[in-house]
């Protein structure tokens, strides 16, 4: 009778066990991405369930400098962070580095990581890199990165895949297969700075994400032919604000994106040539966008709900038809203005391959289980 009760006793142990995961599964803490709308430039924030952190560009120069280091700023404090522990500097373009120094004189920067000199001369990145960015890491840790190196974030495995031109030689655990988009490739053109991008590829548990900043299709051929070294991904970031320099087959439907997170403006980005690379991706479930683009119209944008940011004056009617870019120069009619509250997408992700990502404009969220 004894060792019957015992029996039961340990059966009905099971069965709890098996009806309620342990609480460690259940209340861990996720990796947070916020993706932060700095009006067609850059900013990424990563926050570990350390509580590490990891940001990825810092907005637009000039006049927008100090209202997208606000911005960056407003996502600092919602993840409860005191300081930044790495930031990179993908390329030096001003609507990468542009708030860095407003943003470094309002928090504390531990690490500063670029890929090191400016190879497309231009006064407001030349000034910069000579009076104002050695006076930022001068107390810091200031590392030019290179392919294959590792940033140090406890819980998760932190990858510069692509840097001052050069990208991994070796395949990524998992990667390595033949891209088959490879044959059909089209070279593009490109200014001489996107390229030199620090891309970072992120794993945590089995959830990954990739951000190349403005890598362009020729680099993304490189990195990605005739084998594929990264592997497929959960969550696409950034897509360089969706221009066609960028965002090729190569690139988008070898990395197998379940979720693509746009970080374009009003009328930046969003082109109808990457629109089509990136709905016609095999396994995509959703496309998220920092902004509507006039440039894609209503042909090719998403539903409202996973739009994170609006304008200052709508429009009686949004147009169907994308608009043509207009010509570059002083007399070009100015975007959309949007000035007002700004909105970022959160990814939380876990270690067992699901991710939530929410609109926080409208609240709207989806979830995304493991796939099998």
């Amino acid at each position: 009778m004894r060792v019957s009760m015992v029996l039961l006793l340990v059966l009905a142990v099971a069965a709890l066990a098996a009806a309620f995961p342990p609480a460690q599964n259940r209340t861990s803490k996720p990796l947070d991405i916020y993706v932060i709308d700095v009006e067609g430039g850059n900013a990424t924030l990563f926050v570990s369930p350390s509580g590490e952190s990891l940001l990825i560009d810092t907005g637009n120069a000039g006049p927008a400098a100090a209202r997208d280091a606000g911005r960056i700023l407003a996502a600092i404090k919602d993840a409860g962070l005191q300081q930044i522990d790495h930031l990179i500097i993908t390329h030096w373009h001003g609507d990468h580095f542009g708030g860095l120094a407003e943003l470094a004189s309002h928090t504390t920067i531990r690490e500063f990581i670029d890929h090191g000199p400016n190879v497309q001369p231009g006064a407001l990145a030349d000034e910069f890199l000579e009076k104002t960015y050695p006076f930022l890491y001068a107390k810091a840790k200031h590392t030019v990165a290179k392919p294959g190196d590792k940033i140090p974030m406890a819980g998760l495995d932190v990858r510069v895949v692509t840097s001052a031109g050069q990208t991994i030689k070796t395949p990524l655990p998992g990667a390595g297969a033949p891209n088959p988009y490879c044959a059909n490739f089209k070279a593009g053109e490109n200014n001489a700075e996107d390229p030199q991008s620090v891309g970072t590829h992120i794993t945590f548990g089995k959830f990954r994400t990739v951000h190349l900043g403005d890598l362009t299709r020729n680099k993304e051929f490189d990195l990605m032919c005739p084998n594929n070294r990264l592997g497929t991904v959960d969550v696409l970031l950034g897509l360089h604000h969706g221009q066609a320099s960028s965002n090729s087959e190569v690139m988008v439907h070898a990395l197998h994106p379940r979720v693509a997170i746009m970080n374009d403006g009003t009328r930046k980005g969003g082109e109808p040539e990457v629109m089509k690379t990136v709905h016609s991706s095999p396994g995509l479930e959703d496309l998220w966008q920092i902004h509507f683009s006039q440039l894609s119209g209503q042909e090719y944008t998403v539903p409202g709900v996973f739009i994170a940011n609006t304008v200052d004056q709508q429009q009686p009617a949004m147009p169907i038809a994308p608009i043509p870019a207009p010509q570059p120069g002083p007399g070009a009619p100015p975007p959309p203005a949007h000035n007002g509250m700004a909105y970022w997408i959160k990814v939380s992700a876990h270690q067992d391959g699901s991710y939530t990502v929410t609109n926080t404009r409208n609240g709207f969220s989806k979830t995304y289980l493991p796939q099998k």
